[in-house]
């Protein structure tokens, strides 16, 4: 007999066959915090979330959110997407041009009986930050206000899973920039949990503590985002964009020179900030893996802030003439990539002691 889904936890169970191409997925995911369902154009990722939502139909499908079950059809149950509690972010933010932004966020209010309203209209304003905007038309919004709105309007609806598809995909990237933190934000405050649909690695490393990884309708690994990045054996850590998600506490801010002193469990890192944190600040920094250069003694007279004594954990070939080489750097897991003449020369197998080496100002948070 299969055992009860945890009462904090999403299951997805769906099969859906389209001519060319079939999704075929079992989720087990969080029933808390950020989860992106990942990968490139065509994988499935909207088709997968569009099943969860009940705009498409999987046969058979099991949905269950948080222990509410909204498909099961070995039980011959359906719910409809009205019926789910869900609040739903397109890539285009589709607001009603007739309405202001107000109406455009009394709509969905007014979409969720009172009893079960636990967003209020001036939390989602306040947190995203649009109260400037509330009497505005979406016409005179940017694309970025114009997704904040989208969200607010989703949040007003008080969800119990907020879905996100690609919401930044139609920004350049300054207003990406502009929007980033109110996501952040949202993470950080609210008590809903989200399914966010990305092909940026950039985003899924900021914001999600946990991530599907999907190929061609399947779901290749799923797990913890800082843990899955760093597989040699997935495609996540091989080429430009491999890194490595810290979490950490800001210990100091240097308001002079602009540098955050950030503790984590394997020491502390030195970056770049020009705006202020403040001490106990939790973040999340991303370095990337060719930013992080070894050596094999300690260097001395460098410019180069950080420097942590690591040991080889596994050697991966990366591309023609690169290889990647994966480092445990106390409490964290840190990728480096080198050139195989560089590999070869420092004589790097698995059990070496090393230093790894990365500029406080490629560090991104």
């Amino acid at each position: 007999m299969e055992a009860p889904a945890s009462s904090s936890q999403i299951t997805a169970q769906l099969k859906l066959a389209h001519p060319g191409f079939t999704l075929d997925v079992d989720l087990q995911l969080p029933g808390r915090g950020v989860t992106a369902l990942f990968g490139p154009s065509g994988c499935g990722k909207t088709t997968c979330l569009r099943a969860i939502a009940g705009l498409t139909r999987a046969q058979p499908g099991r949905v269950v959110v948080n222990g509410d079950v909204w498909q099961d059809d070995a039980q011959k149950i359906w719910r409809a997407a009205h019926e789910r509690g869900l609040g739903y972010v397109f890539q285009e933010a589709s607001l009603f041009d007739h309405l202001s932004v107000r109406g455009n966020i009394d709509y969905g209010l007014r979409r969720t009986p009172p009893p079960r309203r636990k967003v209020a209209l001036e939390q989602a304003v306040e947190l995203l930050g649009i109260g400037p905007l509330m009497d505005r038309r979406p016409q005179a919004l940017s694309g970025g206000e114009r997704q904040r709105v989208a969200m607010a309007r989703a949040l007003a609806t008080s969800p119990r899973l907020l879905l996100m598809d690609e919401p930044l995909a139609a920004l350049d990237a300054q207003r990406k920039a502009e929007v980033l933190p109110y996501l952040e934000r949202l993470q950080r405050t609210l008590d809903i949990p989200m399914l966010y649909v990305s092909h940026a690695i950039d985003e899924v490393a900021r914001l999600a503590g946990h991530m599907a990884l999907m190929r061609e309708g399947r779901v290749l690994a799923q797990g913890r985002t800082d843990e899955l990045i760093v597989r040699l054996d997935l495609p996540l850590a091989h080429g430009d964009t491999a890194a490595t998600v810290i979490e950490g506490t800001v210990q100091q801010h240097d308001a002079h020179d602009h540098i955050t002193t950030v503790a984590f469990g394997g020491g502390h890192l030195l970056l770049v900030s020009p705006a202020a944190r403040a001490r106990g600040e939790r973040i999340r920094l991303r370095v990337q893996a060719r930013d992080v250069s070894l050596a094999l003694t300690a260097p001395s007279d460098t410019s180069i802030l950080n420097v942590l004594p690591a040991t080889v954990v596994a050697l991966g070939e990366d591309s023609p003439g690169q290889m990647m080489v994966a480092l445990d750097a106390g409490a964290i897991r840190l990728l480096a990539r080198v050139t195989q003449r560089s590999a070869q020369a420092l004589a790097l197998s698995p059990g070496l002691a090393v230093f790894a080496q990365v500029k406080g100002i490629a560090i991104v948070n």
